[in-house]
């Protein structure tokens, strides 16, 4: 189902709780929402929908692609750039780093450790912070 997009700050403020086979229900509207907004978005993280529980999307170009539970535990190659987001007005400079090493849960819910590097890398920096309540 697509979902209204939150543009409450003190609520994307938040830190977002671990989700559980509960929540499988959020991967499809995130994944519903996402695709609905390609035209201005290239990843959405639960709290964008209202929803404070750690599961992104990410568009990898060929597809869609969700991550539960997501942990950046390596990065390398940091770089300072600009960001929008769809939940915020304008754009914003933050650092991000050109390398990363994600842990996360696919949708079937198996653990995964994924390399992952430029745009995509980028990407999923953005979706974590806002799974840390940091909004760039």
């Amino acid at each position: 189902m697509i979902r209204p997009i939150m543009r409450d700050v003190f609520f994307l403020n938040q830190k977002s709780e671990q989700a559980t086979e509960a929540d499988k229900h959020v991967i499809q509207d995130l994944l519903d929402t996402l695709k609905a907004n390609e035209d201005g978005c290239v990843g959405m993280a639960a709290n964008m929908i209202g929803v404070k529980k750690r599961i992104i999307v990410v568009s990898m170009g060929f597809a869609n692609i969700p991550m539960i539970n997501p942990v950046i535990v390596k990065k390398s190659g940091p770089y300072e750039t600009e960001e929008g987001c769809l939940s915020l007005l304008g754009v914003r400079k933050t650092t991000r780093y050109k390398d990363i090493e994600v842990e996360f849960l696919d949708a079937g819910f198996k653990k995964q450790r994924q390399k992952y590097s430029g745009w995509i890398a980028q990407i999923i920096q953005h979706e974590v912070d806002h799974c840390d309540g940091i909004v760039i």
